[in-house]
């Protein structure tokens, strides 16, 4: 049988142990209206970072839809200058449409009068100048005229004693188109005295 439990409220603490108090504790004051800083106290934000902090969300708002419509933007542009190159390509390709047809035409003929083919072809290659210069592009072989870099590509110099130095003697290919709109310069030979 165990012994019976006895009482130690009279005992002495163990060696360095802390002692209780004796006597009366006070009075735990009264609580205050004013609740004590906790620890946030230091980093909680205060009414001026609540503006801040609210207008930087405004703005990273606005910022964030000023990016997406210029991301819309561009892709409508790209859309639209897509859309734009086709129809443009259309219209070009439906200009040379009766240059086509009239070739056909001329090979149809071909066995009856060799010289009406001549004569044929002829008017057909008049017709898709005649487009091109509709297009912006103007034919350029004249002869005689003072050579330019930007309007001709030599491809051979000759001695020619009655032409200028310096000047077409010869237009091999025609160019079309003027400057910055240039579909292809002539070729020409340029004209040069010993």
């Amino acid at each position: 049988m165990p012994p019976p439990p006895q009482d130690r409220s009279s005992d002495p603490p163990p060696e360095g142990a802390a002692r209780p108090p004796r006597g009366h504790l006070p009075d735990p004051a009264p609580p205050t209206t004013e609740p004590e800083p906790g620890p946030d106290a230091a980093t909680a934000p205060t009414g001026v970072e609540d503006e801040y902090a609210a207008a930087l969300k405004e703005v990273e708002d606005r910022w964030r839809r000023a990016l997406a419509d210029l991301d819309n933007l561009r892709k409508r542009h790209a859309r639209e200058l897509d859309r734009e190159r086709a129809l443009e390509r259309a219209r070009t390709a439906a200009a040379f449409l009766p240059v086509v047809d009239n070739l056909e035409l001329a090979l149809n003929h071909a066995g009856s009068d060799p010289g009406a083919i001549v004569e044929g072809v002829r008017a057909v290659r008049d017709q898709a100048v005649s487009v091109l210069e509709r297009l912006g592009y103007e034919r350029h072989a004249e002869t005689g005229v003072p050579f330019d870099p930007s309007r001709h590509e030599v491809v051979g110099v000759v001695q020619d004693p009655d032409a200028e130095p310096n000047t077409v003697a010869q237009v091999l290919r025609p160019g079309y188109g003027e400057a910055e709109r240039q579909l292809r310069p002539a070729a020409v030979t340029v004209a040069k005295r010993e």
